[in-house]
């Protein structure tokens, strides 16, 4: 479920505590649970890591990419229900990895581990090298808080797919799930049916603002939590844009916008899409 704000909130949430700081040690914590895909294997994982410095903690589309001063790099990716935590782990049984640090020389009292959680297993952690990391950028799409219109109109020009299908496809637009992708839709008025290389200028330009306004102000709420629970900031808090959800998960009721039409659900390639169908005409 993490998407772009989510990604984005847990490297906020960990990069003051993490950078400049050494890994003393890196362990696999016991889980009966399905076990999480690591590359490289646990032991050699643990060898490159271990007495390396954090330079930079940055975030690549839905990863949050971890700059050591090998010029390796740790990419985590939480896919489902995964959650990097410097704060007390939801549950004690789907902790799956820790990093210990070496004491902060000016903060003493600063966080000395932190760890990656899975409640489904289905995330992964992968140490790169500089050119497998520049591999894994090339195939994903410009990041949609830095695209401009025109960026947009040659992304979407590449598929005829509905406009939903392509916002996310990681290669065309990178960060952008299930969650964003209905709530953006609907705020340009956009129907998810709509071929994406058929949108007019006008339409596009629509969606590229609704993009930069409904992402940055879920960063700003830390994310969308939902009845699962699962989604927890690294400070495991929990986040606050589902509460400005327009149409997501809200089939049923009625528009917020245009107050006439009843909010749908339809599948489209295996998800959940919700939308207006008066305000979203195709």
């Amino acid at each position: 479920m993490p998407e772009l704000p989510e990604v984005e909130t847990m490297v906020r949430g960990v990069r003051p505590h993490l950078q400049n700081r050494t890994i003393i040690r890196m362990s696999f914590l016991r889980c009966r649970r399905r076990p999480i895909q690591t590359d490289p294997r646990p032991a050699a994982m643990q060898r490159h890591v271990r007495n390396t410095v954090i330079r930079k903690v940055a975030r690549l589309g839905k990863r949050i990419v971890v700059h050591l001063n090998t010029h390796h790099s740790l990419v985590i990716e939480p896919r489902m229900t995964g959650l990097l935590l410097i704060g007390a782990a939801p549950t004690t049984e789907h902790r799956r990895i820790r990093w210990c640090l070496a004491e902060h020389p000016n903060h003493p009292e600063a966080p000395n581990a932190f760890e990656f959680w899975d409640r489904r297993g289905l995330g992964t952690v992968r140490l790169l090298n500089p050119e497998q990391l520049r591999h894994l950028r090339q195939n994903l799409g410009p990041d949609p808080l830095d695209m401009s219109v025109d960026d947009w109109q040659i992304c979407l020009a590449r598929t005829r797919r509905p406009v939903k299908n392509a916002l996310l496809d990681q290669t065309i637009v990178a960060g952008i799930g299930n969650i964003y992708a209905c709530e953006i839709l609907h705020r340009s008025r956009i129907s998810p049916h709509a071929p994406a290389a058929s949108l007019a200028r006008s339409r596009i330009e629509r969606l590229a603002a609704a993009s930069r306004v409904i992402l940055r102000q879920a960063i700003r709420c830390e994310g969308s939590t939902l009845s699962d629970g699962t989604y927890r900031s690294a400070l495991n808090r929990n986040g606050r844009y589902q509460n400005l959800h327009r149409v997501y998960q809200k089939a049923g009721t009625r528009c917020p916008d245009c107050r006439r039409s009843v909010i749908r659900r339809i599948v489209q390639a295996g998800r959940s899409t919700f939308y207006c169908p008066s305000c979203q005409k195709h």
